[in-house]
């Protein structure tokens, strides 16, 4: 999250409209899961722009509770299914495909057990320091907290394409920087880390749909590009 209703709004619009671009870039259905991710985290930031004008007292309590529910929902049943499930989608090739599959139904599973939490819970919302502080009272927190981070960090990390393995790279930092950020109760890491999320995924989009681009198989091994049939 950014430091205010204003912050969000501006970094929310950005972050969209770089996930436009990215959709607008698609060439294969199997991109369209991870080339979502952009929009998806756009909107977001434009929903906790709402929260803060709830926090404030600049909207009223109805409204301000559905947008509390909104962000949950996205932060939490959404993100730890649709990036596991985009990398598996994204890249079907062999090497590693049971692995991929196994942290994409993980990330189903938490997925589960967070939207059931959402559902079963009211969502708050606090202004702490110079960000939001939530509450939702999430059974067995460390266990899901873990399964989240295996299931989304982990799939990016083990998808054997160098731009998403940067890309879990820097959603592992961003999440240890986040955590450090929230106990100095600093301004959260979020908005920089959302609009790098996007720039590089709309880089992994363009790069990958490029009509010109070698498969994920040949980009691993390029010695076996110009080979055919058994030796």
């Amino acid at each position: 999250m950014c430091w205010s209703a204003e912050a969000d709004l501006v970094a929310g619009a950005v972050v969209s409209g770089i996930g436009l671009a990215c959709l607008a870039q698609v060439r294969r259905a199997g991109q369209l899961p991870l080339a979502a991710l952009p929009l998806v985290l756009g909107v977001h930031q434009l929903v906790e722009a709402a929260v803060w004008l709830g926090v404030d007292g600049r909207i009223g309590p109805g409204p301000a509770q559905w947008a509390r529910t909104v962000w949950a929902v996205i932060a939490l049943p959404l993100l730890p299914a649709l990036v596991p499930v985009g990398v598996r989608r994204a890249v079907p090739d062999p090497p590693g495909r049971g692995l991929r599959t196994a942290l994409a139904v993980l990330g189903l599973v938490v997925a589960a057990a967070l939207a059931v939490a959402v559902a079963t819970h009211p969502v708050s919302a606090e202004a702490s320091g110079h960000a939001l502080s939530y509450a939702i009272g999430i059974p067995y927190a460390p266990l899901l907290v873990a399964g989240y981070l295996l299931a989304t960090v982990g799939s990016l990390l083990l998808s054997g394409d160098r731009v998403l393995r940067l890309l879990g790279l820097l959603t592992g930092a961003g999440a240890v920087a986040g955590a450090l950020l929230w106990r100095l109760a600093f301004a959260s890491a979020w908005c920089a880390l959302a609009a790098l999320v996007s720039v590089v995924l709309l880089w992994w989009v363009r790069r990958d749909g490029h009509p010109g681009a070698a498969p994920l198989s040949a980009r691993r091994d390029p010695g076996r590009a110009g080979r055919s049939g058994p030796r």
